[in-house]
């Protein structure tokens, strides 16, 4: 019985589908490796990033907490636990506090600065799952949420958050208004019939249009950040890896196919792991 309990909780949090971890993870990454000139703190790497992890699986609760009685009618959602009647509401919050408490507590061991942040996070991801009721823009919120890891570990490693911190949180953004799009063109279907908003839905047919310059915004201000830090080939070969990659994604995404889309989603992981790859290989050489 306990077991059980357990693994629905498990599932409740999506630990079993780690790419959300991945790409809340390497933008944290990729700030902690730039703020430190490629050589982090390793409590405060070991901090930001189980943060993130703890951060992710509450932000996954409390998202099935709000849809629960949207889920049921959504064919890629109706098997969650809250939808599948597994898991009640109650216990759905109670695991989202928890799980809270536990990041906090975490970030209680860094400074000030990023303590107060720490707030501005939380009611971030609280408050994303219901912004689907009120805008055509939830993929954006989702983006100002996901990319708040950022300024957190620019502030955790120097206690401050310099230019770069901005251009790199815009960055991040963008790319999560970008993948949770290709995401929710998987739903668009579904969200049409039952009342909910998105991205997908808002741009219509020009949905490729729009993030196809989206994407190439969001290489331009990598490149930017390169021109900042004054970094060298082995991070620009990163982001012409991941430029590479977004033309791959608009590929996947060009019939509107589900499947290829839900690829597409899947295949930003790399273009995350790309970008860090380059940046931790132009640190080490230099």
């Amino acid at each position: 019985m306990i077991k059980d309990r357990l693994r629905q909780y498990w599932l409740l949090a999506r630990f079993d589908k780690p790419i959300g971890i991945l790409i809340l993870l390497w933008p944290a990454l990729w700030a902690l490796w730039v703020a430190s000139d490629g050589n982090p703190d390793l409590f405060v790497l070991f901090i930001i990033c189980s943060g993130v992890i703890l951060m992710r699986a509450a932000g996954c609760v409390i998202n099935d907490y709000a849809d629960r009685d949207f889920d049921p009618h959504v064919e890629r959602t109706k098997q969650r636990p809250i939808a599948a009647g597994k898991v009640s509401p109650k216990e759905a919050l109670i695991l989202f506090a928890v799980l809270c408490l536990t990041a906090f507590a975490l970030v209680l061991q860094l400074n000030s600065m990023t303590i107060m942040l720490s707030f501005v996070a939380a009611f971030l991801a609280a408050s994303y799952p219901f912004m689907k009721r009120y805008t055509q823009l939830p993929q954006a919120y989702l983006g100002i949420a996901f990319g708040f890891a950022v300024p957190m570990s620019f502030s955790a490693q120097t206690n401050e958050i310099p230019a770069v911190a901005w251009v790199m949180y815009l960055a991040v953004m963008l790319w999560a208004l970008v993948y949770d799009t290709m995401y929710a063109m998987v739903d668009k279907e579904d969200d049409l019939r039952i009342g909910v908003k998105s991205t997908a839905i808002l741009f219509g047919n020009k949905d490729r249009e729009i993030m196809a310059g989206l994407q190439l915004v969001i290489i331009t201000l990598l490149i930017a950040i390169g021109q900042m830090q004054q970094l060298g080939g082995f991070y620009y070969a990163g982001v012409f890896v991941a430029f590479c990659l977004s033309v791959y994604q608009q590929k996947l995404i060009f019939n509107r196919d589900k499947v290829l889309c839900f690829k597409a989603f899947l295949n930003s992981n790399y273009f995350g792991l790309a970008v860090f790859v380059g940046l931790v290989f132009d640190y080490w050489v230099h």
